[in-house]
């Protein structure tokens, strides 16, 4: 099998940006280095569009919307039907692509980041399938018909991943796209677009352009003929597409930070609660939105609680991401790592007690963007450990007394994306969960379900992902009165 950067190559994509049905030359000078963070080798450099591009791929979109928006349903699950069957056939080049673009051990990325995105494909097909597009309402017709052009902006640390889960419910809802990847991580976005070629999809119904926020991102945002722009990013990153988008009263969907907490309350099974709690905060290194990364128990079992938690984090293997062996690889760039190497430092000096990892690279690792697992107990809520997203695999453990208290304490974040609860009283921990004020809660580490919508309260954003709920983001609401004649 070709590596994923010859592959690309080989197919004359890399350098290029598909719109309007074919790889076209950028008109944008600029470049990006796109690194391989094991290594810290540049794997190859990409063009960075500018407004220019964002035009022309805005006007593709736009004048391909009448013909789609008017396709039959049927026409459009049969064509996501066939992009999920071609991501299957080359879900082996999407894994590589994710293991060398951000780091992800290749086993992770071919157990969780593929079929997860795969499955958004498959969830809007399934959406799509028993979809009313019109409803009565007495005499009154309730129809929902797509918004229009789209602008989805992805980013890095579930590159593939994200962008199922805005392009799918997109494309099904009969909305035409304009799809900017993150430039540090753009391979897989790459090969997405090649497989949605081959996939049938018709000209303009989904372009894909390279580009940073600055040049591209506030470009799109802006655009008086962008009907709808969807970013997963940072709440800085949202914050500055909501201001530039407000001009034009486009439609803004927002998937951005979190600080999600893990309740574990007295009665739980306290060997799976903190053991899966810990593997939970670290999965993709601790780079995902939800992680559950404050994990909140019982004063009187605070030390058992550490006990489990460092046999917990002495399972991590970091390592090669090439390496079966290896669970956890790199961490996605220099900036985040950086960042993570810090916010130990903070940890260390706000006094809370480091029981496992800390900063500097694992033992033997003289380069690449490798960090320590790191966990923290005795942290108090004000620490900015426990306030600021990290976004890496920093664990902190907060003590409590009362379940009261460990609702506070939950709720005392800026953020409300996603929050556990762990307790064997099913009657308790639903209550507890009816008082965390987040998007989602899983209790007990349920199975993950793609039809259960995503999305934050408060600095998380608005609005919301994944099954029927991330469909209708993509819809407007029409009532036509008098559609219905008089019972």
């Amino acid at each position: 099998m070709l590596s994923p950067v010859d592959h690309l190559t080989h197919n004359t994509n890399l350098g290029r940006f598909f719109i309007n049905g074919r790889w076209v030359a950028p008109y944008g000078t600029g470049k990006c280095d796109v690194i391989n963070p094991a290594t810290e080798a540049v794997l190859c450099r990409i063009p960075l569009g500018d407004g220019r591009d964002a035009d022309a791929a805005v006007a593709a979109a736009t004048q391909a919307f009448p013909s789609w928006s008017r396709t039959t349903p049927d026409a459009r699950i049969a064509m996501l039907g066939r992009l999920e069957a071609l991501m299957e056939e080359n879900a082996a080049l999407l894994a590589q692509c994710m293991s060398q673009e951000m780091g992800a051990a290749l086993s992770y990325a071919t157990a969780a980041q593929v079929p997860l995105a795969v499955a958004h494909v498959r969830t809007a097909r399934e959406v799509l399938s028993g979809f009313d597009f019109v409803t009565r309402r007495g005499t009154t017709a309730i129809c929902r018909e797509p918004i229009g052009v789209c602008a989805l902006i992805t980013p890095w640390n579930w590159p593939l991943y994200q962008i199922t889960a805005k392009v799918a419910p997109a494309l099904a809802a009969g909305c035409c796209v304009v799809l900017k990847p993150s430039e540090l991580a753009p391979l897989s976005a790459l090969l997405f677009a090649d497989l949605v070629d081959k996939a049938g999809f018709p000209a303009g119904v989904f372009n894909l352009i390279q580009g940073d926020g600055p040049g591209v991102g506030t470009a799109l945002a802006a655009h008086d003929d962008v009907d709808m722009i969807s970013i997963t990013g940072s709440t800085r990153a949202g914050i500055a597409v909501a201001k530039s988008a407000a001009d034009t009263v486009k439609r803004v969907a927002q998937e951005l930070g979190g600080k999600s907490p893990n309740v574990i309350l007295p009665d739980a099974d306290m060997e799976r609660a903190v053991s899966l709690g810990v593997a939970a905060a670290m999965r993709n290194l601790g780079q995902s939105c939800s992680a559950p990364t404050r994990m909140i128990v019982p004063r009187a079992r605070l030390r058992e609680v550490e006990e489990i938690a460092i046999r917990a984090a002495a399972q991590i293997i970091v390592g090669d991401p090439q390496n079966p062996d290896t669970t956890h690889g790199a961490i996605a760039n220099r900036a985040q790592f950086t960042r993570i190497q810090a916010m130990i430092e903070v940890g260390i000096a706000e006094g809370a007690r480091l029981i496992a990892g800390g900063p500097g690279r694992p033992k033997g690792m003289k380069c690449g963007f490798f960090v320590r697992p790191s966990v923290f107990s005795h942290v108090r809520p004000d620490m900015q450990i426990a306030q600021e997203e990290i976004f890496g695999p920093v664990l902190c453990i907060l003590p409590y007394d009362t379940t009261e208290e460990a609702i506070r304490i939950a709720n005392d974040t800026v953020y409300g994306l996603g929050a556990h609860v762990q307790g064997s009283d099913l009657q308790l921990a639903r209550s507890v969960a009816s008082q965390i004020r987040a998007g989602q809660v899983h209790l007990n580490y349920p199975a993950w379900d793609p039809h259960a919508p995503f999305g934050g309260y408060k600095q998380s954003g608005n609005g919301r992902e994944y099954g029927r709920e991330g469909m209708l983001e993509y819809l407007e609401v029409k009532s036509v009165l008098g559609f219905y004649a008089p019972a």
